[in-house]
C-alpha cells in the first residue's frame, strides 16, 4: 500500500498542456489557413457567387462554432446568465464597428490606388497595432522587437511587390489618388491597429471569452451586411437571384474553413496578441506561395524567396528579446 502511495507520489498529477504549445498551436494553425484559404477559395467559390451571402454564411458558421465550443468547454450557461447588452457593446460592438469602417475605407481605396501602392500602405497596420496596443494595454516593445517588425514589413512589401508586378495601374489625378487612395488607406491602417489592441483588451483585461466575443462581434457584423444589402447591387442580387445563387456543396469548404479561421483569430488575439497575429499574416503569404507551387506548378518569385528569412528571422528576433522592465536600485 504504501509503494502504491509513493508510485503515486512520483507520477504527481497530470500534465496539462504548455499555453505556450498551445499559443503556437493557434498562430501556426491560422497560418496555415490563412494561406490555404485563397487557394480554397479560388477552386470551390464560383465567380456567380453573390458575395455577401458567402460572407453572411461564413459569419452564421463562426457563431455555430463558437458556440459549441462555448457548450463543450461547459460555460455557456454560466456566460448566459453574466451576458449584458452594455458589456457586450463595450467588449465585441466598438471593434466590430471599427472593423466594418476599416472594411469600407478599404474599399474605396483599392479602386482608386494600384495594387502595389495599397499592399505597402496596408502594412503600417502592424505598426499602428504596436502603437495601440501600448496605448490601451501599457505593453512596451524592446528595441530588437521594434526592429523585428520593421524586418516583418519591409518582408511585407517585397511580398507585395512580387504578387502586384505586372499589375499597377497608373492615375493622371494625384488628387483623387490622395483623397480616396491614400488617405482611405492610412485611417483604415490606423483602425485595424485600434481594434485589434480593443479586442485584445477586451480578452486579457475584461476577461471577455474568445468564443463569446466571436459571436457577437460575427452578430454585429451580419446586422452590418443586412443593412447594406438594402442599397447595394449585392442586395439587388439577393432579391432577383436568392440568397444561395451560384452555390454547390463544395461552398461549403471555403466557407466552414473561414469560419474557422475567425475562431482562430479571436484565440491568437486573446493568447499571443494582435501584434503576432501580424506576423501570423505575413508568414501566411509565404504558405500561399508554398501552395501555388505545390498545385499550380506557380514558383514563388524572386521577392517571395528574399522575404523568406527576413520572416524567419523577424519571428526569432520578436520571441527572444522581449520588452524587459528593468527594476530601480534603491
Amino acid at each position: 500500500m504504501a509503494s502504491a502511495a509513493a508510485t503515486a507520489h512520483r507520477k504527481g498529477p497530470p500534465r496539462q498542456e504548455s499555453p505556450r504549445a498551445k499559443v503556437w498551436l493557434y498562430l501556426t494553425l491560422l497560418t496555415l489557413q490563412y494561406g490555404a484559404q485563397p487557394l480554397i477559395s479560388k477552386r470551390f467559390i464560383r465567380r456567380d457567387v453573390i458575395v455577401t451571402s458567402s460572407v453572411l454564411a461564413c459569419e452564421m458558421a463562426k457563431v455555430i462554432c463558437a458556440l459549441f465550443l462555448l457548450a463543450k468547454e461547459g460555460s455557456f450557461k454560466r456566460l448566459c446568465k453574466e451576458w449584458t447588452l452594455v458589456g457586450a457593446l463595450t467588449a465585441s460592438g466598438l471593434p466590430a464597428a471599427i472593423y466594418a469602417l476599416q472594411n469600407s475605407l478599404l474599399q474605396i481605396s483599392y479602386k482608386n490606388l494600384d495594387s502595389l501602392t495599397f499592399s505597402i500602405l496596408n502594412q503600417t497596420k502592424l505598426f499602428f497595432t504596436a502603437f495601440f496596443t501600448y496605448l490601451i494595454l501599457g505593453q512596451k516593445q524592446s528595441p530588437k522587437q521594434i526592429g523585428a517588425l520593421t524586418l516583418l514589413i519591409i518582408a511585407a512589401i517585397l511580398l507585395s511587390v512580387g504578387e502586384s508586378s505586372g499589375k499597377a495601374s497608373s492615375s493622371s489625378n494625384s488628387d483623387q489618388v490622395l483623397l480616396y487612395g491614400i488617405i482611405p488607406v492610412m485611417i483604415a491602417s490606423v483602425l485595424s491597429g485600434l481594434a485589434s489592441s480593443l479586442c485584445q483588451w477586451a480578452s486579457q483585461v475584461k476577461k471577455h471569452t474568445s468564443y463569446l466575443m466571436t459571436v457577437e462581434m460575427s452578430f454585429v457584423g451580419s446586422l452590418c451586411l443586412l443593412a447594406s444589402t438594402y442599397k447595394s447591387p449585392d442586395g439587388e442580387a439577393i432579391r432577383k437571384y436568392g440568397f444561395f445563387h451560384g452555390w454547390t456543396v463544395w461552398t461549403l469548404i471555403p466557407v466552414v474553413m473561414n469560419a474557422v479561421g475567425g475562431i482562430l483569430v479571436g484565440l491568437v488575439t486573446a493568447h499571443a496578441g494582435g501584434v503576432r497575429k501580424g506576423f501570423v499574416i505575413v508568414s501566411a503569404l509565404l504558405v500561399t506561395a508554398i501552395l501555388q507551387f505545390i498545385f499550380d506548378g506557380k514558383p514563388p518569385s524572386v521577392y517571395c524567396l528574399a522575404a523568406l528569412p527576413l520572416v524567419i528571422s523577424s519571428i526569432v528576433i520578436y520571441q527572444k528579446y522581449p520588452y524587459v522592465v528593468r527594476k530601480k536600485e534603491d
